[in-house]
């Protein structure tokens, strides 16, 4: 990051905001008056279920997609505002899918990327931190998908943005191809850069996001840390099970330690605290209604206890 970046960062407030921000396609409203900041050096993570708006809205701070109506501040500049090209050399943007020609060896792709850009990284120190030194002169139809993620991942990187964003980085991924991803990013983050992050994967936003916004039809429904969003759920413990037969759930909500209950697909999830008064009491409530007791087990609360509380749905699954 130059020493002018830094200036511009100390006189404004944050990497990207929007205020009222909405966007309409005909009849369906996908963001609906959102506000949002994103402060410089964070990873800024966006949850929510398929139309939950959060892919637009990435698309309207990156100056892809116009609002129907709001204003959206990139790096103290707005789109459209006769500054595009000079914004658009100090941002990134990595797509779910990347398209690369095929042909072109992984250090010929890189090189092409860094062309574009006024300033920039060497484009072999950049290979080198997304590990394809081996495959420097392999041609990008060769690469394994993760190859081709950490590839997309390099032609981000080589402009030395300040601001990146990722749309699902490593969906489609193994375990290893996508930790290294991380590593990748997190490296970034150590050199000042700021991320906007979408994500599928819950154990994702926990590792890299200092702070998390989840949405649903169009609306921030949640805001804050990992542990904030975790510690607001009001529960230590998670208790999950299956039944044969029907039960009345009335009789759950009583239980001692029980905060709320929670069926989905003929299972059961309650949030409770004292986890030693709620799970006998419960097993006392199965047997008192005659219900047989399928399978059950107990887990820490997660991000992800915290998004099926607000929305109903697994984000996976959503």
């Amino acid at each position: 990051m130059t020493s002018e970046n830094a200036s511009i960062q100390q006189r404004v407030t944050a990497a990207a905001s929007c205020r009222g921000l909405s966007k309409s396609f005909g009849n369906v409203t996908a963001v609906n008056d959102l506000d949002l900041e994103v402060r410089f050096g964070e990873c800024f993570g966006l949850l929510g279920p398929n139309g939950a708006g959060k892919t637009t809205t990435l698309e309207i701070l990156e100056g892809l997609t116009a609002p129907t109506s709001g204003t959206v501040e990139v790096l103290g500049c707005s789109w459209g505002a006769g500054r595009d090209r000079e914004l658009r050399q100090r941002i990134a943007v990595q797509l779910q899918e990347t398209q690369l020609a095929e042909k072109l060896t992984v250090s010929e792709t890189v090189r092409l990327f860094r062309s574009f850009y006024q300033r920039g990284r060497d484009p072999d120190t950049v290979i080198h931190l997304v590990e394809l030194d081996e495959k420097s002169a392999t041609r990008v139809g060769k690469l394994s998908g993760g190859q081709r993620q950490r590839l997309a991942a390099a032609c981000a990187l080589v402009s030395d943005p300040e601001l990146l964003f990722l749309d699902e980085p490593t969906t489609g991924l193994d375990p290893q191809a996508r930790l290294k991803l991380w590593e990748v990013i997190e490296e970034y983050r150590k050199s000042g850069g700021t991320v906007v992050l979408t994500t599928h994967y819950m154990e994702e936003a926990e590792r890299l996001c200092d702070r998390i916004a989840i949405m649903d039809h169009g609306k921030v429904i949640a805001l804050g840390s990992p542990a904030q969003l975790i510690a607001e759920l009001d529960a230590d413990q998670i208790v999950e099970f299956r039944i044969a037969g029907t039960l009345d759930e009335t009789g759950l909500t009583s239980l001692p330690g029980v905060r709320r209950v929670l069926a989905r697909d003929g299972a059961y999830a309650l949030t409770v605290t004292e986890i030693g008064h709620a799970l006998p009491a419960l097993l006392g409530e199965l047997a008192r209604q005659r219900v047989e007791l399928v399978t059950l087990t107990t887990h820490q609360a997660t991000l992800e206890d915290v998004f099926v509380s607000l929305t109903g749905r697994m984000l996976r699954d959503a």
